[in-house]
């Protein structure tokens, strides 16, 4: 519920209730054993609470009250807690598909009424075939008493059934409605009709948001697969069963497949098996596989196209205009270029270069290859403008430092620009100057007194080299020390001769 201030939302203001449904043994099931590890038990109670607000074995709308009646009924006191409270408890009802509160505004009146529409809990197929959801009840119960908890919603399949080739000669023998009953097709009664739609309720509930699907219909497959195909018995099996075509869908519209692309991994081995019929596991990772492979294909592509565009327009010599630096956002000279351009000249370089000609001047000769094409990747896949590009190039290569010239940081510096949007030469030199003071930052600690250096030679080094193990002092023997020092040779002779007692008896 997003609540902008809390005098909009109090004790005072009234609330009515709509439900078109009435849980049974199941549902009130699924709110104890999956719903309430979820969002706790105070928000299954709320749920309960609007729920008994309709009469049982009715639905529709329920009075309009002041919502005194549920802080009331809930044991909140009617302060901002309270409030903050209840706003906390329908947002998680909101959050797992249970609720749905809406604000109206009545033309008459300044006031604001609020609407709760309850949704019926999800049955278990469906709630396990939802995969945020059942994350989330992983992340709070553990894995494996989701799945035990799976198996108590459903009664295991005798034992005589297990057989595969049992399900494949089962034939449907039911009788269609039109073979028995017959219909009067020549009268039309418009009295009942308009009765009907008189007492018919204003309103229908709110439909469940649907997982997002390709759309692609069971026609379209079976027309495009192979005959000879050893899955063709799995793939003719599809046309009735909607759960393992919907599962299709969703994994073909996540990762943007064709139907010719579906019907090419549907022809694999091990995507059926006779046990279990399409493993979901299987089909999604070797999708996704194929998605890769074609995002890989598609960034060769755009690059080669690059190239080309490039290598045709190199004839045509169009004069950019230059874009001037203001000296706050000066860079200075890497030791590389020492001597063969000013501060100014470099940064103008920076700005307005494009960045395989200011790449080249770090190198005597050629680029490396594998630094060339990374680059080219973060110029045409990863859409970096020039100027960007050739602040990155200043910030990894023209530190002189070799840690820095690796793919792997590359990349990661990359991904933390584009997180932070750095999208202007600007902005990237203010990003490097915050890079650097974080890394002197980092160096001043080493070499403190109290940082790493000085205790990793006692620790482990696991920790910035801090010992794992309490510094415990030792307690100097300085006392015996000293009378030993302070022994006189009178002393030292009337021992030898006690010694010397000791050893003739």
């Amino acid at each position: 519920m997003r609540i902008g201030n809390l005098l909009q939302y109090t004790e005072h203001h009234r609330y009515y209730i709509f439900r078109d449904f009435s849980l049974n043994s199941l549902d009130y099931k699924m709110l104890s054993l999956i719903y309430q590890p979820m969002i706790g038990a105070f928000a299954v109670a709320l749920f309960q609470q609007l729920y008994h607000g309709i009469a049982e074995g009715t639905t529709g709308y329920s009075p309009i009250e002041p919502q005194r009646k549920l802080f009331l009924g809930l044991g909140l006191d009617m302060n901002e807690k309270g409030r903050k409270y209840l706003i906390e408890q329908t947002s998680r009802l909101e959050a797992v598909g249970l609720l749905q509160t809406s604000r109206l505004g009545m033309p008459d009146q300044a006031d604001v009424i609020y609407e709760y529409e309850l949704s019926q809990p999800l049955s278990p197929g469906e709630f396990f075939r939802n995969q945020h959801l059942t994350l989330l009840l992983r992340d709070k119960i553990g894995k494996y008493a989701v799945i035990a908890l799976r198996e108590q919603f459903g009664a295991q399949e005798p034992d005589e059934l297990a057989d595969a080739k049992l399900k494949l000669s089962k034939e449907n023998i039911s009788v269609p409605f039109y073979e028995l009953f017959q219909l009067n097709a020549q009268s039309v009664d418009f009295e009942l009709e308009q009765a009907l739609t008189e007492v018919a309720p204003t309103r229908q509930a709110a439909k469940r948001p649907q997982l997002e699907t390709a759309g692609i219909p069971y026609g379209d497959i079976i027309l495009r697969f192979p005959r000879n195909s050893a899955n063709r018995s799995f793939v003719e099996r599809l046309r009735n069963n909607a759960e393992e075509l919907a599962q299709i869908n969703y994994v073909a519209y996540k990762y943007s497949l064709s139907v010719a692309d579906i019907c090419r991994l549907l022809d694999e081995d091990g995507i059926f098996t006779h046990e279990t019929g399409l493993d979901v596991d299987e089909l999604g990772l070797r999708a996704n596989q194929l998605y890769r492979q074609d995002k890989k294909r598609e960034g060769d592509r755009q690059r080669n196209m690059a190239r080309i565009q490039a290598a045709n327009e190199a004839d045509a010599e169009t004069e950019i205009e230059e874009v001037g630096v203001q000296e706050e956002y000066y860079l200075n000279v890497p030791a590389q270029l020492q001597g063969r351009c000013d501060i100014q000249q470099y940064n103008m370089l920076m700005r307005n270069e494009p960045h395989t000609r200011f790449l080249h001047r770090f190198f005597p000769g050629a680029v490396p290859d594998w630094m060339e094409r990374t680059f080219e990747r973060i110029d045409l896949n990863y859409r970096l403008p020039a100027p960007v590009i050739n602040v990155l190039i200043h910030y990894v290569i023209g530190s002189n430092d070799s840690q820095r010239v690796t793919k792997t940081f590359i990349e990661a510096v990359v991904s933390n620009m584009l997180m932070k949007q750095i999208d202007d030469f600007e902005k990237a030199v203010l990003y490097v100057r915050e890079q650097a003071k974080v890394e002197a930052e980092k160096e001043r600690r080493k070499e403190s007194p109290g940082g790493s250096r000085a205790t990793g030679r006692a620790g482990t080094g696991r920790s910035g080299g801090a010992s794992r193990k309490p510094s415990i002092p030792i307690v100097q023997d300085s006392g015996a020390r000293a009378e030993q020092s302070a022994i006189t040779p009178e002393k030292l002779e009337q021992m030898r001769k006690l010694a010397r007692k000791l050893d003739g008896k």
